[in-house]
């Protein structure tokens, strides 16, 4: 099978995407897993070059199809961006909309099937609304272009470990309400056919706690009993290696040891702070559930380094990796 093509977006100009990505094509980290074109604009790629302090050849495509896999790394420009006076580390509002912008474009040729998946070096969530993308996150955008209303959500990746969870940006308060054996059961299904695509054969699904010591059989809480684990029973009866519920304090540490592929939290903060804690800098985010690999490194676009060239590149090139991965990659 030919390596898949995958879109690869400059994200954020007062970031440190456009650094990234001209590192990742200087050291040639992008075609042992793909097929890549760059989407964004030309003179974006430039700066990243510069504040990179790297040189490599590019050629400038006007579509997918014209693209020499053989020759240098391919740009798709958008020409909508002059960097000149841009102050790097700083919202800057017409950037913001030149990188949603850009986002759909990749979503369109993912729609037309002209890409096979799309990574999106990280975007500024501030600069993105405020240049007219009003959505809670990029997430909404996607489900929205595509017309999604199958599960889809968020999930992280830290090395070999994935995360997933029930609930997401909503407040504390509301999480244990918000549970039930219905949507507990949906999310670990989604995170299995996730895996599934990403080539884990069966994998090993912890299933993480709402209360205290796992509820402690109900005497510091019921929701274990009552809905976490019906739902668990549920998917195993699909043929799913879902395990649990383990009490939230400790599961991370069987986690990280390697006895499950994925932990699935019941709120937002369950998982991240752990994964986090260990490896923020290197940790990617996966849109799961959609019909494409979309993926992006979980640090964001990182404003107090932007521009000084020391922008580490492991959690992109993870982010490629998975993205090839789940399109069939199986390097």
């Amino acid at each position: 099978m030919m390596k898949p093509i995958l879109g690869i977006t400059l994200g954020e100009a007062a970031g440190i995407g456009p650094e990234l990505i001209a590192k990742l094509a200087a050291n040639d980290r992008l075609r042992p897993y793909c097929r890549p074109v760059l989407i964004g604009d030309a003179r974006v790629l430039e700066l990243g070059k510069k504040i990179a302090n790297v040189k490599f050849p590019v050629a400038i495509v006007e579509n997918v199809s014209a693209i020499d896999w053989d020759g240098p790394i391919s740009i798709l420009d958008q020409k909508n961006f002059d960097p000149t006076y841009l102050e790097m580390g700083k919202i800057n509002v017409p950037s913001g909309k030149v990188t949603g912008d850009t986002l759909v474009t990749a979503l369109h040729l993912l729609d037309k099937r002209e890409i096979q998946g799309m990574v999106f070096a990280p975007l500024n969530k501030q600069a993105f609304i405020l240049g007219g993308y009003d959505y809670e996150d990029e997430h909404a955008l996607f489900r929205e272009f595509f017309k999604w209303e199958k599960p889809a959500g968020i999930m992280n990746v830290l090395d070999k470990l994935w995360t997933f969870r029930v609930t997401c940006h909503i407040p504390i308060s509301e999480v244990a309400c918000s549970l039930n054996k219905e949507n507990i059961l949906s999310a670990i299904q989604l995170a299995d056919a996730t895996l599934r695509l990403a080539g884990y054969e069966l994998p090993r699904i912890g299933v993480a706690a709402l209360n205290p010591h796992a509820g402690e059989g109900g005497l510091c809480g019921s929701e274990e009993v009552t809905i976490i684990q019906p739902a668990i029973a549920a998917a195993r009866a699909e043929g799913i290696e879902a395990l649990g519920p383990f009490s939230a304090d400790t599961i991370f540490i069987a986690a990280f040891k390697g006895d499950y592929d994925a932990v699935l939290t019941m709120y937002h903060d369950q998982g991240q702070i752990a994964t986090k804690l260990i490896g923020f800098d290197i940790g990617v985010t996966v849109a799961a559930g959609l019909p494409y690999p979309i993926t992006t490194p979980e640090h964001g676009t990182a404003f107090d380094i932007a521009g000084k060239g020391i922008a580490k590149t492991d959690a992109t090139e993870q982010a490629i990796i998975i993205a090839a991965k789940m399109a069939g990659w199986r390097g």
